[in-house]
């Protein structure tokens, strides 16, 4: 037998391994041991075999008969209007509407000081903008300028934020602007794993008080609290996911658009979905 599907397997598992490692150095982790590449390390040293060195990755492929099989006992006409923008149908564990308003959250936050943040920080900046959204707009933390002006996305992300949402028809008072935490990480780092935990709560009260119809997710942090996932934005951008119930858009973070301009494509088209979403589910 050829080894090159095993080193082309083993090559995968190692790509695979560095993007994870990637990933968990962002969000501060130091150390970990990668489950794939131990496994395969274990099953080399114990079998004699190449079938029975290299582990069978199949759960894809033996995921589609079943997907496949929903597909067609669903009828024409109700998947048709989802084609565009994903599973329409309502989430299970949809977000149900709270009664608490925005100023009830923020008198709870008050002059923050659960986490180590509030030491450098100038003051708390909440989420801003029409409290009546269907469009709301999520990032990491705040900067320099919004640790100033108490308001998100002020400086020259935000002033290239509102460019974009202007670019799609909206002014920036009709929509609402947050971050997944409140205060300014010292030297704009990434925010802990433990200071969006603590802050986040907030911002999933905001969003069943407003109860938007699309939160457009910028950068990786805001992504991955939000949805709670592993995967990077690079990754998933341009395509709707679900957050109970809620139509989430992720894309590039406007402050790496600054660094690298040639991004500002796919945000565009990302945010043209978005549009075309929100135009085709306008009330009229």
């Amino acid at each position: 037998m050829s080894a090159d599907p095993i080193a082309s397997e083993i090559l995968e598992l190692l790509q695979d391994s560095r993007e994870y490692a990637k990933y968990l150095g962002e969000l501060g982790v130091e150390t970990f041991s990668p489950p794939d590449v131990q496994q395969l390390a274990d099953q080399q040293a114990g079998s004699t075999t190449p079938a029975q060195t290299l582990p069978r990755r199949e759960e894809p492929p033996r995921a589609r008969p079943a997907l496949a099989s929903a597909a067609t006992s669903t009828p024409a006409s109700t998947a048709t209007p989802s084609s565009l923008f994903g599973d329409l149908s309502p989430s299970p564990t949809a977000l149900a509407k709270s009664d608490e308003t925005m100023e009830d959250i923020w008198q709870d936050i008050g002059d923050c000081t659960r986490c180590g943040l509030c030491e450098g920080r100038t003051q708390v900046v909440n989420t801003h903008g029409n409290q009546r959204a269907r469009l709301m707009f999520v990032g990491e933390a705040p900067g320099a300028d919004e640790d100033a002006q108490g308001k998100p996305f002020v400086g020259r992300a935000g002033q290239l934020l509102t460019k974009i949402i202007e670019a799609i028809g909206l002014k920036r008072e009709e929509v609402l602007i947050g971050n997944v935490n409140r205060c300014r990480p010292p030297g704009n780092r990434q925010p802990t794993l433990e200071e969006a935990a603590i802050c986040r709560p907030f911002l999933f009260r905001e969003i069943a008080a407003v109860q938007p119809e699309v939160i457009v997710v910028m950068g990786n942090t805001a992504l991955q609290n939000l949805l709670e996932t592993r995967e990077g934005i690079s990754r998933v951008r341009g395509k709707f996911r679900d957050f109970r119930g809620i139509k989430v858009m992720p894309t590039f973070h406007p402050a790496y658009l600054l660094r690298d301009p040639s991004k500002k494509r796919e945000v565009w088209e990302d945010l043209k979905k978005v549009r075309d979403y929100l135009d085709q589910n306008s009330i009229s």
